[in-house]
């Protein structure tokens, strides 16, 4: 009874070890076998079998072709120049940012400097006053008081006063100024015109 225990145990590991050796590695080694002699005879057994896998439904979702790792391929350096052009395109936007940026700051700058040179157009016509009022000043004092006065001023300064006078006036002051200065000045004005 123990032997026949035994054996109906070894009978009933055997199904699963029976199919194994019975089909599975038999089945295997014929289709090693078959795709040898294919591969011999000069037929391509890995593409026709990659052709064939993906009409089969199940296995086509499985098995890849040529053209659709080439089509992959593809897909992947469309995506990767996708990319590169997006990381492109965000720095371009960043550096158009910056020079807006640098083209408001130029603009107030250039608003800010048109309404100093208002300014400075301004000024002039106020100097221009003065210098009229401090040269008709002097053309109302004696000659010679007017000479000592200018000659202690600086010879651009003489020279934007005495501009401002008549012919006459000018020479009777000229003539009571040292003799240097009043070269200075002369040779000031023959530069000028």
């Amino acid at each position: 009874m123990a032997k026949q225990k035994l054996i109906e145990e070894k009978e009933k590991m055997n199904p699963f070890l029976w199919f194994l050796f019975a089909i599975v590695i038999p089945v295997i080694i014929a289709i090693t076998l078959t795709i040898i002699v294919f591969a011999v005879a000069g037929v391509d057994v890995v593409d026709w079998a990659k052709k064939t896998g993906n009409n089969i439904p199940v296995l086509s979702s499985v098995i890849t072709t040529d053209d659709e790792a080439r089509e992959l391929e593809k897909e992947d350096n469309v995506q990767v120049s996708i990319e590169t052009k997006d990381t492109e395109i965000e720095q371009l936007n960043q550096e158009k940012l910056s020079l807006e940026g640098t083209i408001e700051k130029l603009e107030q700058k250039i608003t800010k400097l048109e309404r100093d040179l208002d300014v400075a157009n301004q000024q002039p016509e106020d100097t221009k006053n003065t210098v009229k009022q401090i040269s008709s000043s002097f053309t109302k004092m004696k000659s010679e008081q007017a000479a000592l006065i200018l000659e202690q001023l600086d010879t651009d300064t003489a020279f934007t006063i005495l501009s401002e006078m008549s012919n006459e006036d000018r020479g009777l002051v000229m003539e009571n100024m040292d003799p240097e200065k009043a070269a200075n000045i002369a040779q000031r004005f023959i530069k000028s015109n």
